[in-house]
């Protein structure tokens, strides 16, 4: 593969598109399967049972449903879907983007979250070669998309995926694929307890909550993987970019400003920006500033 970069990166962009399909179960699915995990939960701790017109709420409670089953099926003619069928972004162009069953409409989100995966993480693979960093941060990079589309959909940003990647990133500095142990460690702490100090002084003052936990724990991912240093360059990156999107946004969807909106995207695209471009962005910055 470091030989011949056409084959890397025809094998980078196969794999990612694979995954990128598997990214949209994990992106429907795992909100749900957590919702199901709370929901139970709570069960046990009122010691109640689900009874009347919820019992078939209950039913879907105790059944199996994970990131594997069931099998995926057509929202509306419950059709199961072939692997013809499911093929990425090919499958929906040749399907014209319908069910092959009942020509139910398929969401144009699934073959975009497929090609968004797969764009993203050639990117990468040029940009830092056949290197065992580049099948780190291309696999951050998978579960970024993953995290992004979640949280544009629940304001959400699961443990499940986060907290692994704190882990990954510190073992990473660790065997000496990104920086320094003590860097990492210094950066997850710093990412952490930066937005955490923010978050509870805006509800000291206004009583309201701010942003998530969530938040905390993937600028804490970014800090581990990239050292403390990275840090103002994400947070800065990342205001900015979400007051221009998310401006943007509620002002053509006639929203109120006070709307809520979720800064998980913004941190995630302004970590991978830094991730791959971190060094010329801050360079470019004490040079427009004199420094």
């Amino acid at each position: 593969m470091q030989s011949q970069l056409w084959f890397y990166l025809t094998t980078i962009g196969l794999v990612s598109l694979c995954v990128g399909s598997f990214l949209n179960v994990v992106i429907y699915r795992l909100p749900l399967m957590m919702q199901h995990e709370w929901q139970g939960e709570c069960r046990l701790l009122l010691e109640s049972e689900l009874k009347g017109n919820k019992a078939d709420e209950s039913e879907s409670l105790n059944s199996t449903f994970n990131l594997v089953k069931p099998n995926s099926t057509c929202p509306k003619c419950k059709t199961a879907i072939k692997a013809w069928q499911n093929i990425p972004v090919v499958s929906w162009l040749f399907l014209k983007g319908k069910c092959a069953s009942c020509s139910n409409p398929i969401s144009a989100r699934y073959p975009i979250v497929e090609a968004i995966t797969a764009l993203l993480s050639l990117v990468v693979a040029y940009k830092l070669g056949a290197t065992e960093q580049a099948l780190l941060y291309i696999a951050i990079t998978w579960a970024l998309v993953a995290l992004t589309f979640i949280d544009i959909d629940h304001m959400l940003l699961p443990d499940q995926i986060t907290l692994p990647l704190v882990w990954l990133a510190l073992i990473a500095a660790v065997l000496g694929y990104t920086v320094t142990p003590t860097d990492a460690i210094i950066g997850a702490a710093c990412g952490y307890l930066s937005l955490w100090s923010v978050f509870w002084l805006f509800k000291l003052l206004t009583g309201k909550e701010g942003m998530g936990y969530g938040d905390f724990k993937l600028l804490a991912v970014f800090g581990a993987l990239l050292g403390w240093q990275s840090l103002l360059t994400i947070i800065l990156l990342s205001s900015v970019v979400g007051a221009i999107i998310g401006i943007a946004l509620l002002t053509i969807q006639g929203k109120d400003k006070a709307t809520p909106i979720p800064f998980g995207p913004y941190l995630a695209i302004a970590g991978w920006i830094t991730m791959l471009w971190g060094e010329q962005l801050q360079t470019s910055y004490f040079n427009l500033i004199g420094y």
